[in-house]
């Protein structure tokens, strides 16, 4: 690693560690249909099927993977930004009812909506410009008061306060089987959904993409001089930078987010040409653009303030046990699934 980083430096080799793991993530995503939204209509319906059983082994595996490698001292996220900056439980609560309301509106979450753009879903292209819009407004624009208000309500210090592990007293070793045990039940309840073997392998790469991610960044920065920042897939704030690079390329250097981003849109639109599923998708009368427009708004502001995006936040902050990611994730799906509910009892209330 310091032969590398001697010879290409760290910037552009965590940007190329993102793509790899962004074409790895894209390409598993789509075949396996990973989507939060999805899994909680199906929760919000009572009728569990196998878009839960997707979003449960991906979410697993990332935790399983994950804490293993800590536990066998193969991974230190202790410098990770969801463990050791000071976090907002506010932020978490009110961005993650906000970002799962956004995305029942939006029909997908971030990460949802950048896979199906790679298949020329147009819908998604615009909801995710408006969703990388309203972050950089709420990160450093004018919506970036009201972002700071919020999540000063109710902090909490970094470090082990901030840790689940502590939250619960368990040690290490005791999370990673209990992680390990809820994988194979989720493969197992995959199976009963009569899922392909194809789509649970590919969902358990979606898992193993947040891995990937932690280790690569971790292992650029034990090995460097400069200071590397430890994450692991995320897509507001690299959607925002992906953004910007556009329009001042300039002011942007390489970064593990400007890797992941074009990765992601990559490995999904491979996948989509090969299984002959890219094709242009409109507005219609059945899709109105204010309500996608709402969804990315709500999306946008709820990201920043929750500390990230349902990936992010939820998966690859749950996946190193962080208190804010946990709740913030919880929280998704309780906006998520009373959206859902309310826009059910709207629609069957103008239909009578």
């Amino acid at each position: 690693m310091e032969d590398l980083i001697d010879r290409f430096g760290e910037p552009a080799l965590m940007c190329t560690a993102g793509a790899l793991i962004g074409l790895l993530f894209g390409a598993a995503a789509l075949h396996a249909r990973f989507c939060l939204r999805a899994a909680s209509v199906e929760v919000a319906e009572a009728r569990p099927g196998p878009r839960l059983a997707i979003w449960l082994v991906a979410f697993f595996a990332a935790l399983f993977t994950v804490q293993t490698a800590v536990a066998i001292g193969l991974l230190d996220v202790s410098d990770a930004r969801q463990l050791s900056a000071t976090g907002s439980l506010s932020g978490a609560i009110i961005g993650g009812l906000m970002f799962g309301a956004g995305m029942i509106l939006a029909r997908g979450c971030v990460s949802r909506l950048l896979v199906l753009s790679a298949t020329g879903n147009l819908r998604a292209i615009i909801t995710g410009l408006i969703v990388t819009i309203v972050a950089q407004a709420a990160l450093s624009g004018v919506l970036a008061p009201a972002r700071q208000w919020l999540a000063a309500l109710w902090t909490v210090p970094g470090g082990t306060e901030r840790s689940m592990l502590s939250f619960l007293g368990l040690d290490i070793e005791v999370i990673a089987v209990a992680s390990g045990l809820a994988l194979a039940f989720s493969i197992g309840f995959g199976v009963r959904q009569r899922l392909h073997s194809s789509e649970l392998v590919a969902a358990a790469l979606v898992g193993i993409a947040i891995l990937a991610g932690w280790l690569a960044t971790f292992s650029v920065a034990r090995a460097s001089f400069e200071l590397v920042a430890v994450q692991s897939v995320t897509f507001t704030g690299p959607s925002t930078d992906t953004l910007m690079a556009l329009v001042a390329a300039s002011d942007i250097h390489p970064q593990f987010g400007l890797g992941l981003v074009p990765g992601v849109f990559l490995g999904a639109q491979v996948v989509a040409t090969f299984k002959g599923e890219a094709h242009l998708q409109r507005f219609d009368a059945d899709t109105p653009m204010e309500r996608y427009l709402v969804g990315g708004t709500l999306m946008g502001f709820g990201s920043m303030l929750a500390g990230g995006c349902a990936v992010g936040a939820g998966m690859a902050g749950g996946s190193i046990l962080a208190l804010t990611g946990w709740l913030a994730v919880f929280c998704m799906w309780v906006g998520a699934m009373g959206t859902h509910w309310a826009l059910s009892r709207t629609t069957s209330t103008q239909s009578a």
